[in-house]
């Protein structure tokens, strides 16, 4: 039988609320305010945008972030900066620190540690198309371990399109807190596991956002919470495909 683990929040944010709009889900803006001036300076889009769901969904939740074990899942990460670096390679200038410092897969947990004091174990991960589906893994791994709670954040930023077009033209992010335990819960799930009926599958119109915003593989999911519908639900676009049962309450 497969384990049931429990939803306690969820929230989505773009810069492009109006697009995300169009396909019904509430996303909001990236909240400037939750990192100081002197460090959103250095701070990537992919950042600004994780750190703005992961303390909208703790919010609502009401959990505490300084202990609270975190999965970072992104598959491009702090891609801009690190490109950004690469080219300088090119040039006789020196290479930044700050650059290098924020180039890191792991830079986006590594603010969140220090914005909420949090020294709670995080993983920062990623699998290709399956970086939602492995993410939502990893954490009920850690449930199933530890017990308690974990907040999943999924996140990418706009990459630069001479990389892998046409991943990364929209950026996106969401968060997840999950449980191990029902007490305000808003829904349960499964573990992720291999579905190989034909039945689950994205919709065309997901489909290609997914390709585009490789976070957008968790939009089913959303939207399946926000518009209290329990399902069996894709996690990724490429075969062999992950799923998860979500029951609603």
């Amino acid at each position: 039988m497969n384990k049931i683990f429990f939803v306690k929040s969820f929230s989505a944010c773009s810069p492009d609320i109006e697009f995300f709009g169009n396909l019904k889900l509430q996303v909001s803006d990236i909240d400037k305010t939750l990192i100081p001036v002197d460090m959103r300076r250095r701070t990537s889009l992919a950042t600004r945008m994780a750190i703005t769901v992961a303390k909208n969904s703790c919010i609502k939740a009401s959990v505490q972030t300084s202990n609270l074990p975190s999965v970072f899942a992104s598959l491009g990460g702090e891609i801009q900066i690190t490109d950004n670096l690469l080219r300088s390679l090119n040039d006789d200038t020196e290479l930044s620190p700050t650059q290098f410092l924020n180039s890191v897969h792991n830079t986006t947990a590594g603010y969140w540690g220090i914005l909420n004091q949090c020294q709670a174990p995080t993983t920062a991960l990623s699998a290709a198309d399956d970086t939602f589906a492995m993410g939502l893994m990893e954490v009920c791994v850690q449930l199933q371990s530890y017990g308690g709670d974990c907040l999943l954040v999924c996140y990418d930023e706009i990459w630069p399109q001479y990389l892998a077009p046409p991943k990364g033209r929209i950026a996106f992010a969401c968060s997840l807190v999950l449980s191990s335990k029902a007490d305000g819960a808003l829904a349960s799930f499964t573990m992720p596991q291999i579905d190989c009926s034909t039945s689950v599958s994205f919709s065309e119109e997901h489909k290609v956002l997914a390709e585009s915003a490789p976070a957008a593989a968790a939009i089913p999911l959303l939207l399946a919470l926000q518009n209290k519908n329990s399902a069996c639900l894709p996690l990724n676009i490429i075969s062999p495909i992950w799923s998860s049962e979500l029951t609603v309450f």
